[in-house]
């Protein structure tokens, strides 16, 4: 016998939530990347400018965000029956993407003035430069900080990576001010250094975060302890005698699930109905990240 059930998540819901903040991100970090820029512009300072298009890119990767969230957010249709939820791991390749992309040609800035060797390129920053730098790093953690929440609460990919980059933007605004510090202090070169520095640190941020969408892109299983969890809430359903087979697949942010269990065979129809039931309601009451569930019985 077989059993198809589907979780019963607000994905309406989910997508305001996801709209919410990402509207919240555009604003902070249009008006961030604005002051970074001018005041890396007015304190010659490398490290700053390269920081500030950094916080730039972050406005573009969040519109990649909010046409993920909004696309798989819609509902199952004739043509796509088991939903739109991978075009969230799109939107955190593209994210990763551009995220690479940025980081690269912080590093090649980087590298040029560091590499001509003329004193003029070395400029030494003035303290506008350091007084973003503090800014920078206080507003873009509280930003990671809340769009974490918010990802964690509605199990999105695409948000959590768009966390990530403002966690990227935060450490790139340390490596700034600790560059723009120490070339005030006598060490110019610091500066085009520290930019380098952050190409590191945004590279490492776009490769996790391929990983994680590239994972969920090829039906990737949940963690052994997650299915662990998932036998143990099979087997404590009334006539289970055994769990004879679980699969399952990451669908984007869902879990699809395939399970076969072994009751009495000489049990009636209705009953083994009803175990079925109890199985599949246990999965999506202790899993809501289960979006589709398929329960089979084998007689013993």
């Amino acid at each position: 016998m077989k059993q198809m059930i589907r979780g019963n998540k607000d994905i309406s819901e989910e997508t305001r939530i996801a709209m919410k903040v990402s509207v919240i991100s555009i604003v902070i970090n249009l008006l961030l990347s604005l002051l970074k820029l001018a005041a890396g512009l007015i304190a010659k300072s490398e490290a700053m400018v390269s920081d500030a298009v950094h916080s730039a890119s972050d406005v573009f990767s969040t519109f990649i965000v909010m046409i993920g969230v909004a696309v798989s957010g819609k509902k199952s249709d004739s043509g796509h029956p088991y939903g739109h939820e991978r075009m969230e791991c799109v939107a955190s390749i593209v994210l990763a993407i551009i995220l690479a992309a940025t980081g690269i040609g912080i590093g090649a800035s980087g590298i040029g003035k560091i590499m001509s060797g003329d004193p003029a390129a070395l400029q030494v920053p003035g303290k506008l430069a350091l007084a973003a730098a503090v800014l920078s790093i206080l507003v873009k953690e509280w930003m990671y900080w809340y769009t974490r929440a918010a990802a964690k609460k509605i199990n999105s990919g695409a948000l959590m990576a768009d966390a990530w980059h403002h966690r990227s933007d935060a450490l790139s605004s340390i490596g700034a001010f600790a560059g723009i510090l120490g070339a005030r202090l006598g060490f110019p070169v610091l500066d085009p250094i520290a930019g380098l520095l952050i190409c590191l640190c945004i590279e490492k941020a776009a490769l996790d975060i391929f990983r994680d969408a590239a994972a969920k892109m090829v039906d990737k299983a949940c963690p052994d302890e997650t299915e662990d969890k998932m036998k143990k809430v099979i087997l404590a359903q009334n006539g289970v005698q055994r769990v004879d087979m679980l699969k399952t697949r990451l669908f984007g942010s869902k879990i699809y699930v395939d399970v076969e269990i072994s009751m009495d065979g000489s049990k009636p129809l209705v009953e083994t109905h009803q175990t079925a039931e109890e199985v599949h309601s246990a999965i999506e009451r202790e899993f809501p990240e289960v979006k589709h569930c398929m329960v089979h019985t084998n007689p013993m």
